[in-house]
């Protein structure tokens, strides 16, 4: 009887589960007006030229990396000369080279010892003593390899359109200057994906 009333039980409550309205997804936030006017001038850019970046010595190599993975997107006109140029990439990048030292302290002690009684020591027992002590200490020296780039689009009118910072300690198969540098292209490609579904 238990377990046919039960059975009645969860028959219900499945039967006012199903027939609740399904949860309606909700609608993705509408982009603001300054969105919009950045979006707007994106999707204008035909040609890019990539000012030099600041930065340390890597800047320089940053550049180029920057150059080839803008060109593979095919989003623009890479192109060297600035006056032909629709918008400009600016910013700044940095590819460190540094070693991380960490350094463990391991010690382990131990005590034993018996006491005695008044009547072991008047017996003449001898008492029971042990000590152990262990000390080590490890110095791990690991080399580290990290590049950044903070970058802007800019347009004739010095209005900033587009932006992003990216950072990398490399890939499988791509050290982490070409990592950041391809970061960068692919999150240029998703803004201006994004721009045209949003406008068009």
């Amino acid at each position: 009887m238990m377990r046919i009333l039960l059975a009645m039980l969860l028959s219900a409550a499945f039967s006012v589960a199903d027939d609740r309205p399904a949860a309606r997804p909700e609608p993705a936030p509408r982009p603001s007006d300054h969105e919009v006017e950045a979006y707007t001038h994106l999707l204008t850019v035909r040609r890019v030229y990539v000012d030099r970046l600041t930065g340390g010595e890597t800047a320089a190599q940053m550049r180029d990396l920057l150059i080839a993975s803008l060109q593979a997107t095919k989003l623009f006109v890479i192109t060297e000369n600035a006056d032909r140029a629709d918008a400009f990439l600016r910013g700044a990048a940095e590819d460190l080279v540094y070693t991380e030292r960490h350094e463990t302290d391991e010690r382990l002690d131990a005590r034993v010892g018996v006491g005695r009684t008044a009547t072991a020591r008047r017996d003449g027992l001898p008492g029971v003593q042990a000590g152990a002590g262990a000390f080590e200490r490890s110095r791990i020296e690991d080399r580290r390899h990290e590049a950044f780039a903070t970058v802007r689009l800019v347009n004739k009118d010095g209005d900033v359109i587009w932006s992003t910072t990216q950072e990398s300690k490399g890939a499988k198969y791509r050290g982490s200057s070409a990592d950041v540098a391809e970061k960068v292209a692919r999150k240029l490609r998703e803004d201006v994906q994004r721009a045209k579904q949003l406008l068009q």
